[in-house]
């Protein structure tokens, strides 16, 4: 038109700019401005308002305010045209300030207006702003509206309110498809699946005719529920009704069928879409990833990539997490090489997925740099690496971290808090777990059933089952994992009899244990030589309760019997198990034969142990005690020498104890500590008065071809003595000691705590890889029994 010297009039720019706005052509859109200033338009209030609702579309809301501002006249459209502009990019908070000082100007609002308002009150969850529009709605006459009356049920079950939604709802003059649609989507979104599924019945019998929209929303439902025949049902409606190759509809029907456990009727319908999007494509991938399927979540993108499909963010995130789950390093890093082909590695999930993957993959260095590196980070980002450093044992770095995220100013969430009162517990973190309850009461989270569950768990993997006791039942809710989490408490500290008092009161206020609490049972009998009550709980588990023993329930019950000196019956129950004894059975009895110096049983143990896993250092350490003690120097000098050949290492112990709010770590032998100095020397001078009391070290824990000196001093300088000494030489006198061990501690270490906590006036408690020892006045609380 241009080309051929015609003149455009105002409505011509209108109509191109619309196109613009669409398009999100803002190069175009600037030209368009350009030549409607030449043209003289730019004072006409139609043209003024579409340039403004252009800027806006394109997503530049500074230049649209700019040419707001500017404007020398504004009528309603102009003002809709920029508060849906902010809130279109995300900017509601704007969006409602504009909206009062609109009020001021005592220009009128329309039922656009609010639409668009009511919108930005449900994307913030601005429950009483959105009532004071309610209330101008009714001032207004706009109630009767069917799009305005949709929109305040959408604000309304989007705030959380789904009775108000469903009153409102119900008095609604009115009501399409859209209605419909809100009230079954605000039931949906809040974890109200049946009720949406109800509202369905009830809008099928009123002859009302759902669109794509209601399936999509009730397959939805059906997902979250699980609700498999239901959404069968929905899936012979929606053929009836001629929406099965409607793609969006399609993707839905696989997702619901891949949520309920069904990956290959999900395939077969992935596979018979006739049109398929990258929405599709992640649906199945996602079915598969849940389903616990990651080789063949990666598999498919692999054809997705040969049909020229293009992954999206989501894709990748989805890919990630396989990889994850599977520890798929390889698999991992090629993606990481796609993302960085694609230009997403600065979208800040699919970053944080890559965090999430690499240290999951154990790779918690590259995880950190890429963290590191990344351009924005959220509360997931910094959620990803403090579980990366949790989930590799690295509790101290996850709790660094922690710190440099408050100095940040970044707000945690209940996930983050979980994860580092789990780092807490692993350190026996007492201090540092105190202060996150102190911020997890700031934030409101206290009130929460997880964040409880794992306040319990924390309090009483620092072996205070008291304090965790005051907060269980603090709580006002209580499900099968809080119960399970102070029982579980109560077993590590050698509580057996208080485990089982709260498990009949568990049984008595009508929670169902499960797998996992008879864990817990089984294991506060073990600990606490409660042989016949044992045997009772498993015998119940089965009987009574229809839970099916797990590998688990049966280490268990070996370790009970074992515990007691019963190694013939341990071992009989092992070979009567009806399922295929794993290595921790195994060793289990192993433990128990090292615990009693049954010999036999011992190489018997050892034998399984080292077929099933040969690169185990655990079994050939037990077995070499077991020669030690039993004074079999041929045998210990063989089993020593097959072990060399096997390439096994073992794992060195390793203490941990927090002084002032900080976690100091110990290795057996360190001497990299900067206080190495003082701590040896009040290590030999307990020892000297130890030995005054009677102390005889027992060298049968020193696995080394040395003189008996040099497994003295090995011994002296295991990494709980250590932990112990730097304790005793920080900390007033008279004050606690926490220490935290990675392993089993050795007897010698139990024995010389003992002493070492009479001499000094101390309570000490060593927290173990077993169970919680608490030492006073010369005695251990679990009486020589672990």
């Amino acid at each position: 038109m241009q080309e051929t010297g015609l003149a455009p009039d105002k409505v011509l720019f209108v109509v191109v700019l619309k196109a613009c706005a669409r398009l999100g052509a803002l190069e175009q859109g600037k030209q368009l401005h350009s030549d409607i200033i030449k043209r003289g338009f730019q004072s006409d209030v139609i043209v003024g308002n579409t340039l403004v609702d252009m800027y806006a579309k394109c997503g530049c809301t500074e230049d649209a305010r700019e040419l707001f501002n500017n404007m020398s006249e504004r009528d309603v459209v102009t003002w809709t045209a920029i508060i849906g502009g902010y809130a279109q990019n995300g900017l509601c908070k704007e969006s409602l300030v504009l909206y009062e000082q609109m009020k001021r100007e005592g220009v009128q609002p329309d039922n656009v207006t609010f639409v668009l308002l009511l919108k930005a009150c449900a994307s913030l969850a601005a429950l009483e702003q959105g009532k004071q529009l309610h209330s101008d709605i009714v001032k207004r006459g706009f109630q009767s509206d069917v799009i305005v009356g949709s929109t305040l049920v959408d604000m309304y079950a989007k705030c959380g309110c789904t009775e108000d939604a469903r009153e409102l709802f119900n008095n609604m003059s009115e009501r399409d498809v859209v209605s419909w649609n809100a009230m079954i989507a605000g039931y949906a979104q809040n974890g109200l699946g049946k009720e949406a599924l109800a509202l369905y019945e009830q809008m099928k019998q009123e002859g009302l005719q759902p669109d794509n929209v209601t399936f999509v929303l009730l397959l939805q439902a059906c997902a979250s529920l699980a609700a498999l025949e239901q959404g069968k049902q929905l899936h012979s409606d929606i053929i009836r009704r001629g929406f099965q190759w409607d793609v969006i509809v399609g993707s839905t029907l696989v997702d619901m069928y891949a949520k309920c456990g069904c990956t290959e009727d999900a395939r077969e319908l992935f596979n018979n879409m006739r049109e398929r999007n990258v929405v599709s494509w992640n649906a199945m991938i996602a079915g598969y990833a849940q389903n616990g399927l990651g080789k063949e979540a990666l598999a498919l993108y692999e054809q997705m990539k040969q049909e020229g499909m293009q992954p999206d963010p989501v894709t990748f995130v989805l890919l990630l997490k396989a990889c994850a789950s599977l520890a798929a390093l390889e698999q991992g890093k090629q993606l990481h090489s796609d993302i960085i082909k694609r230009r997403f590695q600065s979208d800040v999930i699919v970053a944080s997925s890559l965090v999430d993957m690499y240290a999951k993959c154990g790779c918690t260095e590259d995880a950190r740099e890429l963290f590191n590196n990344m351009s924005e980070r959220d509360v997931v980002s910094w959620t990803a690496m403090i579980a990366g450093y949790a989930q590799n044992g690295l509790g101290k770095e996850a709790l660094n971290l922690y710190e440099q995220m408050k100095q940040e100013g970044l707000q945690p969430d209940i996930v983050t808090f979980v994860l580092l009162l789990k780092a807490c517990a692993s350190l026996a973190a007492l201090e540092q777990g105190k202060q996150l309850h102190s911020d997890i009461i700031k934030r409101g989270f206290q009130s929460d059933v997880i964040v409880g569950s794992t306040l319990v768990d924390m309090y009483a993997k620092c072996g205070c089952t008291e304090d965790a006791r005051e907060l269980f039942n603090k709580m006002s809710e209580r499900d099968v994992f809080l119960w399970t989490a102070m029982i579980a408490g109560y077993a590590q500290n050698g509580l057996g009899k208080e485990a089982l008092a709260l498990f009949e009161q568990m049984q008595r206020e009508g929670t169902k244990p499960n797998e996992v609490t008879y864990i817990c049972v089984l294991s506060a009998c073990a600990h606490s030589r409660l042989v016949d009550e044992g045997r009772d709980a498993f015998d119940a588990m089965c009987k009574d309760h229809g839970v099916t023993p797990t590998r688990e329930h049966y280490a268990c019950m070996v370790d009970l019997l074992g515990r007691a000196g019963c190694l013939a019956d341990a071992e009989l129950f092992i070979n009567k198990m009806p399922i295929q004894p794993d290595s921790v059975v195994w060793m289990t009895l192993l433990g128990a034969a090292r615990n009693h110096g049954h010999v036999e049983i011992g190489r018997r143990a050892f034998d399984r142990v080292v077929k099933l896993e040969p690169k185990n250092a655990a079994p050939y350490v037990l077995l070499s005690n077991i020669y030690a003690a039993a004074g079999k120097k041929d045998e210990l000098a063989k089993i020593r020498n097959k072990m060399k050949d096997a390439g096994v290492k073992r794992i060195p112990g390793c203490s941990w104890i927090e002084v002032d709010n900080k976690v100091h770590a110990f290795v057996v032998g360190d001497a990299t500590h900067p206080q190495k100095k003082e701590i040896l020397a009040e290590l030999y001078r307990l020892v000297g008065l130890m030995k005054e009391g009677g102390y005889v070290p027992d060298l049968s824990f020193v696995l080394d071809d040395v003189e008996d000196e040099e497994k003295e001093n090995a011994l002296c300088q295991h990494s709980e003595k250590l932990a112990i000494a730097f304790g005793l030489i920080n900390t007033p006198p008279g004050t606690p000691i926490r220490i935290k061990k990675n392993l089993r501690v050795c007897g010698d270490c139990h024995n010389a705590t003992k002493i070492i906590s009479k001499i000094v006036g101390r309570e000490i408690s060593v927290i173990d890889a077993n169970r919680c020892h608490h030492f006073k006045d010369g005695f251990c609380i679990c009486g020589d029994y672990w």
